[in-house]
């Protein structure tokens, strides 16, 4: 149920552009709880997250310099939300080296695979989170641009980042994918969107399969509705002020109630987990 410290609605906001500014947000969303306390989980490991530089991404960046991780970060072109995550990591007292450019194009994915580990010698951590959506009443106002752009953000630059990745990680490496409620449930608006985000997932399962006998382990996260710039930069006012209203627990999750979990499928704790999906998404039964 709605909290005082989690509400169950949001000032009426919208921005004009996708992936959106946390910047411009009211309220912020909650990065990280004050009273999570790191343990030391991915001492001395190096992670690359897609889309870190806010909402989900951010979450999960500063959670891991928490646990001991250093992180690189790609990203659009929010160079202030980037720079502000990148302090945040740094106050936690590990480095951050951001990335800037396009998903889509497959040398650029390579060429943020290679600085990485030229800034920082490896890789353990590969988190695919970034991802854009585009509401549509009717599935033939889905232009062919539309489509593409959907696609090739959110489920072919999980394949760049990971063929790229994978000429560097070793044994105990881990891959996360960012799934969504939308692949189990659906949304009649997102239809795209929620087309990628099943391809995400059936890709996490033959991806774990695949990579099982390198003892690289691949798993995903399925948020549902969670307070992150994409929501403002996506829908409207009205929507935006009722944002996840409709789930069992009656209010919109915090990207600080869903990184923990990327740490868990990052860390030790989860060696002998492979090809799941973890429900982070207020209450909703998916049965899957």
């Amino acid at each position: 149920m709605p909290t005082d410290q989690y509400p169950n609605h949001f000032p009426k906001q919208e921005q004009s552009f996708q992936p959106g500014l946390e910047t411009e947000m009211q309220p912020q969303p909650e990065v990280i709880r004050n009273d999570y306390k790191g343990s030391g989980k991915l001492s001395n490991k190096v992670a690359l997250i897609t889309g870190g530089d806010s909402g989900i991404g951010r979450a999960v960046a500063v959670h891991y310099a928490r646990e001991g991780a250093h992180v690189a970060i790609v990203y659009l072109t929010e160079n202030e939300d980037a720079h502000i995550t990148q302090q945040m990591i740094e106050e936690e007292g590990q480095q951050c080296l951001l990335i800037q450019g396009d998903i889509r194009d497959e040398i650029f994915c390579r060429n943020a695979v290679q600085q990485t580990v030229e800034r920082f010698g490896k890789l353990h951590i590969l988190v695919n989170n970034a991802a854009e959506q585009h509401p549509q009443e009717d599935i033939q106002t889905i232009t062919k641009e539309q489509l593409s752009a959907t696609f090739e953000t959110n489920i072919f630059s999980m394949f760049y980042f990971t063929k790229a990745a994978l000429n560097v990680m070793s044994e105990n490496a881990t891959i996360i994918n960012t799934a969504s409620v939308t692949a189990f449930k659906g949304n009649p608006t997102l239809l795209d969107y929620s087309s990628t985000k099943g391809a995400i997932i059936s890709f996490t399962r033959a991806l774990s399969q695949n990579l099982a006998s390198k003892g690289i382990r691949v798993n995903a996260v399925a948020p549902g509705p969670i307070w992150t710039p994409l929501i403002p930069a996506t829908f409207d006012k009205e929507k935006v002020s009722k944002f996840g209203q409709d789930t069992p627990l009656g209010r919109a999750g915090q990207p600080s109630e869903v990184a923990p979990a990327y740490v868990f499928l990052a860390s030790k704790d989860s060696s002998y987990i492979s090809g799941q999906t973890i429900h982070v998404n207020g209450g909703t039964v998916v049965n899957s």
